[in-house]
């Protein structure tokens, strides 16, 4: 018998694992998290919160706090580019958050990882069904038919067996459990090997109007420099060629003193180095995203590079995706093979955001080799710095979702535009309404299961829909909202508990099973 039997067993304590632990919270799943680390990240390796993970925070109840650990999107969410940041060429432009801001209650956010984990960390931990281990090594994993079993050692060398249901692989880039199930990624060679160098200086009061959320500056050594805490903690990224006889260890702390006097322009700027970390900038997917019991998620999955800020929040969707439909297998509303929905809708959506990361980055290194004029590369980095068709548009298709013959909507650029739609797939639209005397969003209609969504007196909220899923049936009193929904005036809209549609009608109520019987 083992010591600890659970539900979920998550490989990885960063945001993914986490976020996971949270999801499982939500949705009545005993989980265990383990983590190598003593603690949270002390390195800030992401810092955009995209729209739909602030959407999120939202549901679980920490966006407030998540705010308040960030910076003001005000004076953040802009690019820079310039031979230094303090230089005569310095050019600057701002994200178009007013023209973005109608497609959600919220908007993207920079909160770096460091803070963003411990936020993470502790709503994690509130839960009496979590239990959340740092400094704890997984050493064995094998499954079997009905479960996965695993060793685990605590720092101080203490072994325990643990008896799970299913597993999440959240533990990064160079997951040791991807190696183990064989499982190969594919993608183009590493783009380079980088290093970030942490410090503390005076640097903002030397900015100006100058403060961006990230600059792109041809220096000596060409960088970029991002605001870790909208004070005195910056960090400059930059990178080393091995086959030209460079190292990570060529970056002594006089070198890296040396390194950010040159982006910020001042020669004299007395520096204090915090950290230096060594990293590869990559854009792979792994070939698969499960393995029997086992599922892969966030960098263990796909690994985008830094540009564009996708590759941590990508992960944190795929445990929005999961650990519901594992959830409604363990608690015996679907049968197993809805979990075969995971890497069928999460796999494209993580190709797509690696390649899009990747051209991104091709963007970058042709600004860096200085192939374009200083305001066009900005303009060109502003560009792809608006990315709401990425993160808001995508389309699940699959058996968990009823087609219901309608095509998406066209937009010029799907990567920068995001156009509004219930079409089954699509995340459901955000739009204002009154509600109980309220002005809600409609996404706050949604619970953490599956949410009908209905005129008022249309009749669906009587209708039984699904043969073993609970459903929350909402009367929404707006037209506004059954137009943006395309229901008219007696039709419905069955919303999944990751937020997305599974299916929609525009006709008064009948008899029907909505979602596919093999799966429900």
């Amino acid at each position: 018998m083992a010591d600890i039997d659970i539900d979920v067993l998550v490989v990885g304590g960063g945001p993914v694992g986490l976020a996971t632990a949270v999801e499982c919270a939500r949705h009545a799943l005993s989980c265990l998290v383990v983590e190598r680390h003593q603690g949270t990240s002390t390195f800030p390796k992401a810092r955009l919160l995209t729209t739909r993970t602030m959407e999120l925070c939202r549901a679980w109840g920490i966006h407030a706090e998540v705010e308040a650990a960030g910076l003001p999107r005000e004076t953040t969410l802009a690019v820079g580019v310039g031979s230094s940041l303090t230089a005569d060429d310095f050019h600057r432009e701002v994200a178009p958050i007013e023209a973005e801001a109608p497609n959600s209650p919220t908007y993207a956010y920079i909160c770096s990882q460091d803070h963003f984990e411990v936020i993470l960390r502790r709503l994690a931990d509130s839960s009496p069904t979590n239990d959340v281990r740092f400094a704890t090594t997984m050493t064995k994993l094998v499954q079997s038919g009905d479960g996965v079993e695993a060793l685990i050692e605590a720092a101080d060398g203490a072994v325990s067996s643990v008896r799970a249901r299913y597993a999440v692989a959240a533990d990064g880039s160079r997951s040791g459990v991807r190696a183990q199930l064989g499982i190969a990624t594919s993608g183009p060679p590493p783009l380079g090997h980088m290093v970030s160098i942490m410090f503390d200086a005076a640097v903002l009061p030397r900015l100006g109007h100058r403060r961006c959320a990230l600059y792109f500056l041809r220096t000596e050594l060409p960088c970029a420099v991002e605001t870790v805490d909208g004070a005195r903690r910056w960090m400059v990224q930059t990178g080393y060629d091995p086959a030209a006889g460079g190292s990570i260890d060529d970056f002594t702390p006089e070198r890296c003193v040396e390194l950010v006097r040159d982006a910020v322009g001042v020669d004299d700027l007395p520096v204090d180095v915090v950290g230096v970390m060594p990293w590869l900038q990559q854009a792979v997917v792994a070939d698969r995203f499960r393995d029997g019991r086992i599922f892969l998620a966030g960098d263990a999955a796909h690994v985008s590079t830094p540009q564009g800020g996708f590759g941590m929040n990508c992960g944190i969707q795929d445990a929005h995706n999961l650990v519901w439909k594992l959830a409604a297998v363990v608690h015996g509303q679907a049968r197993p093979a809805l979990l075969d929905t995971y890497e069928a809708e999460r796999r494209p959506i993580g190709d797509r955001t690696v390649t899009e990361s990747l051209n991104n980055a091709l963007l970058t290194m042709e600004m860096m080799e200085g192939e374009v004029s200083m305001a066009e590369a900005v303009a060109a980095q502003a560009r792809r710095r608006r990315s709401e068709g990425l993160v808001l548009g995508f389309c699940y298709d699959s058996a968990a979702v009823t087609d219901d013959g309608t095509e998406p909507p066209t937009v010029d650029d799907d990567y920068r535009d995001y156009s509004p739609t219930a079409r089954p797939g699509h995340r459901a639209p955000h739009l204002y309404l009154d509600h109980d005397g309220h002005e809600v969003s409609a996404l706050d209609l949604l619970g953490p299961g599956f949410t009908l969504l209905t005129p008022a007196g249309s009749g669906w909220a009587e209708q039984e829909l699904t043969a073993r899923v609970p459903v929350a049936a909402v009367e929404v009193a707006s037209t506004a909202w059954a137009e943006a929904y395309g229901v008219g005036t007696r039709g419905a809209v069955l919303v999944r508990p990751d937020g997305h549609v599974a299916w929609r009608t525009s006709q008064p109520p009948h008899d029907a099973r909505v979602l596919d019987p093999d799966l429900f």
